[in-house]
Formats: C-alpha cells, sequence, structure tokens
C-alpha cells in the first residue's frame, strides 16, 4: 500500500498502530522516505500462523457508516442486528439492501458454482466505496482473502449445529426408510446419506420462510436448517431435534458472523473490531483455516466444529475437521487442540491430518 507523501503525520501513523499481541506477531516495515520518492510505501508484515488483525486505532468517523447487506429477513435481522450494537457505542448507521447473484439464481448451489454468490456483491461495493461494512453469514463467505478487504469483527458466535425440522418425525431415526429429506447443502447431504443411506436427498432453495412453507405442504418429510438461523427468526419452536457434532458436523463458520470492511479504512475498522468476540473469532478462523488449506470451498463436502476450554490457565482451542465423498460412503475426521491465538496454524495442522488420510481424493470431485 501506499500514501501520498503531504498524508497527515498523525492519520499516517494509524496506519502502523497495532495493539502489543500484533506487534509481536505482525511487525510493520516503512519502506521508502519522504526526500527520495513522492510517496511513502508501507508493507504490513502478516505472520502465516495468525489471523489477520486489525489497527488498534482510536479514530472515530463523523458521517454514519454505510452498512451493506442482503434483503432476505435472515439477513436484515442479522444487519439490523450490528447496527444496533453499533448505535449503542455511539455511532450513526445506513442500511444498504444489495442483491446477490445467490438472491437472483435459480437451481442447486453446487451445480451454479456457489463461490460467493452471496458475498461477491456486497465485497464489490466495499471495493467501490459505496457501502463501509458488509455483514456476512461466515459460512457463505469464501476462504481466499482480497488483499485490500479484512474481517474486521466476528461478534458472539450462535448456535453452531443444524437442526432437524420436520412436522411428523421427532428425529432422524424416526424417519421411515426412503423418506424425503430437504437440503441444499452438498455437506448436509454427505452426512445424511453416510447416517442414513436409504433417505432420498433432494434440493431445497430459498430463504428460510420459504423452506418452511415447501415442508409444511408435504413436499419433504423433514428438511435440515441451520439452528442459528431459526433461532434468530425467532422459529426455534420450529427445530425437532438438533444434531450433534457426532452426528452431523456443521459448516465452516456456521453460526458466526462475519464483519468485512476495507482494509485500510481505519476509522471504520477501528469501530467494528469493538463488536468482535475474541472465543468466536479465533474459533471461526481455526475452521477457515481448515477449509483453505484443503483448496475446498463453503460448498464441499466438509464439516467443522471447535471448542475453547481452560487448561492450565490457558484458553486450548480444539478443532474437529471432517471430509466426506459426495455419495456418503466415505468418512475422514481428526481432531487437534492448540493454544487459542495459534487458530490459523490449528486450522492448518487439522487440514494436513485430513490430507494424510485421503482429503484430497474425496475433494477432487468438488473443486
Amino acid at each position: 500500500m501506499s500514501f501520498p507523501a503531504n498524508l497527515p503525520e498523525n492519520v499516517f501513523r494509524q496506519a502502523l498502530q497495532f495493539s502489543p499481541s500484533v506487534q509481536r506477531n505482525c511487525p510493520a516495515e516503512v519502506y521508502g522516505d519522504d526526500q527520495s520518492s513522492a510517496r511513502f510505501h508501507v508493507t504490513i508484515v502478516h505472520s502465516q500462523d495468525t489471523p489477520p488483525l486489525m489497527p488498534n486505532s482510536a479514530a472515530v468517523s463523523t458521517s454514519a457508516i454505510r452498512l451493506g447487506t442482503r434483503a432476505s429477513k435472515l439477513a436484515l435481522w442479522q444487519s439490523n442486528w450490528v447496527k444496533s450494537q453499533l448505535e449503542t457505542l455511539g455511532h450513526s448507521v445506513e442500511l444498504i439492501q444489495i442483491k446477490t447473484e445467490g438472491d437472483v439464481t435459480a437451481g442447486p448451489l453446487a451445480q451454479i458454482g456457489g463461490q460467493g454468490l452471496f458475498t461477491k456483491q456486497l465485497q464489490v461495493a466495499l471495493l467501490e466505496e459505496k457501502i463501509d461494512l458488509a455483514v456476512h453469514s461466515l459460512k457463505d463467505l469464501p476462504t481466499e482473502d482480497h488483499p485490500d478487504l479484512t474481517v474486521a469483527a466476528v461478534p458472539p458466535r450462535e448456535d453452531t449445529a443444524d437442526a432437524f425440522v420436520s412436522n411428523r418425525f421427532a428425529a432422524l431415526d424416526e424417519l421411515p426408510d426412503k423418506a424425503v429429506i430437504g437440503t441444499g447443502s452438498v455437506r448436509r447431504a454427505a452426512q445424511l446419506k453416510y447416517l442414513r443411506p436409504d433417505l432420498e436427498i433432494r434440493d431445497i432453495r430459498g430463504n428460510v420462510d420459504t423452506r418452511l412453507k415447501k415442508l409444511d405442504n408435504a413436499e419433504f418429510d423433514a428438511i435440515i436448517l441451520a439452528a442459528a438461523g431459526l433461532k434468530r427468526l425467532g422459529l426455534e419452536r420450529r427445530i425437532a431435534h438438533r444434531f450433534e457434532p457426532e452426528q452431523l458436523l456443521p459448516a465452516v463458520g456456521q453460526g458466526a458472523l462475519g464483519l468485512e470492511t476495507r482494509k485500510f479504512d481505519i476509522a471504520t475498522v477501528s469501530i467494528v473490531r469493538r463488536l468482535s468476540d475474541t472465543d468466536s473469532y479465533h474459533r471461526a478462523f481455526a475452521e477457515r483455516s481448515m477449509l483453505k488449506a484443503l483448496f475446498a470451498g463453503c460448498l464441499a463436502p466438509v464439516g467443522a466444529s471447535t471448542t475453547v476450554a481452560q487448561v492450565g490457565g490457558t484458553s486450548g482451542l480444539t478443532l474437529t475437521g471432517a471430509v466426506l465423498s459426495t455419495d456418503g460412503t466415505e468418512r475422514l475426521q481428526t481432531t487437534h487442540t492448540l493454544p487459542l491465538e495459534e487458530s490459523i496454524r490449528l486450522g492448518k495442522i487439522v487440514a494436513e491430518q485430513l490430507m494424510e488420510q485421503g482429503a484430497d481424493r474425496l475433494l477432487k470431485s468438488v473443486r
């Protein structure tokens, strides 16, 4: 990145302010000077084993934060929650609705190339400075980072579990042979086939209300939805059974929000990062690191679950990852624990262990 030579000293220094933990893991180096060059050239060097960390600046924006959001009921709930949290901190927020490709495209996500379908237009709006902040369901956000964007915060995470929803059956094992179950997820479908190869898995698209209506119209015997979405919309009563990770491993980032900003918008980053929860942030980045190291996308048959526990006064982060064949006949799984702050390295280790078991072979068909 470069700055104009006449950039005010206090603004220039804001770009180099990092918290003590960042200074240890993310040194800043300055190249060039104002006498030999027309611009200051600044390179921020990030350790490969730590999550992207944010400037610890006290800069305050005097204008309203333009928050970009999809228009679905769930997306608006999430964005309005973020808006209310920012307003509680004393900031003005303007919601700007943006249609994404996933909102206007029909058909199974895996067949239409679902990477970034629900996030790309929001990221473009950020890069074009039409918005200052985008609120994503983190499970929809591709793991390939844009060099000019950053996930500035991951707020406290909701329930990560998948939910079994049915009007007639209380749990998966109560479904009769050949029962029809709906899901739009390759990951869920593969795990369901692994648990119950007799079931008929059918694709289902649409927002939460649309999917529930299809269930109520008897198009399916049961459907699988994220528990987090149902809870956020006040529909927890529709959950017949909450899957434990031993049954269905959630998607990477499930239940978490990703608050994305322009990386060098110091004022907005410093405001938004106050909404971040340390445990949720490291849990999410461990999972995303694993997915990235597997060279798999957010639509691959990959599941992940993380927990944080205190061990001898230190926070330990445990990651369980699994890769399945799309037909559900094979399942690879491994678990590893490291200190919380080593979340990126933890994800890489779990991915390496899965690769050693043959994950690359299973994932080739969905790359």
